[in-house]
């Protein structure tokens, strides 16, 4: 059975052209290297050396196993020098986002991750939109997912979200079909409940651009699952992004907005994370994953959670 120290053997005989000399390279004894030589000689069933008193000489085919061996040590020491390399970029990588992201789109990506580099530790911090740049610009976190980043800023984009229209299941918009849209000029003046998600890009904003204004804010909250109880409640309608609404959606008819409105997500380093193998690690990978898809992710989409 021929292993690695036998080729490292036969490479440096040929390279001292003495077995001697091979031999205490390797803290093995002279006769226990000629040993080992002609058990691999008798197993490749060729002569390599030819060995006299003065030196020790390779043959022709002897020349080309050599060669051959040569490439495959090189090989393994480069296997070696990439495990190696491996275990010197262990480290931990700080990425924040806002949870209806860490809920939807990012699981899957940081699964992936973390099966192919189970060295690297992930922390996962949950933010608003504003605490993520701000995490970002100060160096807290090698890598965060903004909303509708700008192409100057290297964004990675991961994918988008629809805004849709979240109305009690008692209004009177919920006696369309299901395959209806509303507008906003149809929404602005219902009693509203505005959910933000910890995020300046919300259902007020959003008719601001527009050009249009609420008459009538009921009540202001945060959180996601409060602002779907109070619609179910009857308290007033809502503009939501798709991907957070609740799997039970008892009170509640979801409908497309008559003009379609987006955020794209997008995953953005900081200077630190330029600086982390382990971060640029997570962004190539994340790479190869969007690439593969062809087109962005895109999280729970508008049409599938319509009532």
């Amino acid at each position: 059975m021929m292993n690695l120290m036998h080729w490292r053997l036969l490479v440096a005989v040929a390279d001292s052209k003495n077995v001697s000399r091979a031999a205490e390279r390797y803290g093995i004894t002279q006769s226990g290297a000629s040993q080992a030589l002609t058990q691999m000689e008798e197993a490749l069933g060729v002569k390599v050396f030819v060995r006299d008193r003065r030196q020790t000489t390779v043959t022709a085919i002897g020349q080309q196993i050599i060669d051959r061996a040569r490439r495959m040590l090189s090989e393994f020491e480069s296997i070696q020098n990439l495990v190696d390399a491996s275990r010197g970029s262990l480290g931990r990588i700080k990425l924040a986002s806002f949870p209806s992201v860490f809920a939807s789109l990012l699981p899957a990506l940081l699964q992936s991750f973390s099966r192919l580099h189970p060295g690297i530790e992930i922390v996962s911090l949950e933010g608003t939109d504003e605490e993520v740049e701000q995490w970002l610009s100060n160096n807290s976190i090698d890598l965060g997912v903004v909303m509708n980043p700008c192409h100057e800023r290297g964004a990675l984009l991961l994918g988008r979200d629809s805004w849709v229209a979240a109305v009690p299941a008692t209004h009177d918009l919920a006696r369309r079909s299901s395959a209806s849209s509303v507008s906003l000029e149809e929404l602005v003046d219902e009693p509203f409940v505005l959910a933000t998600g910890g995020c300046r890009l919300n259902g007020q904003s959003l008719v601001e651009q527009e050009g249009l204004s609420l008459t009538d804010v009921k009540i202001t909250v945060r959180d996601w699952a409060s602002a779907f109880a109070l619609i179910s409640d009857g308290m007033g309608i809502s503009i939501v992004p798709a991907s957070t609404l609740p799997l039970d959606r008892r009170g509640i008819r979801v409908f497309e907005l008559s003009t379609p409105i987006y955020r794209e997500f997008g995953l953005v380093c900081s200077p630190a994370g330029e600086c982390s193998p382990s971060a640029q690690a997570f962004l190539n990978e994340v790479r190869k994953s969007t690439l593969s898809t062809q087109i962005p992710m895109t999280v729970r989409s508008a049409q599938s959670q319509v009532a």
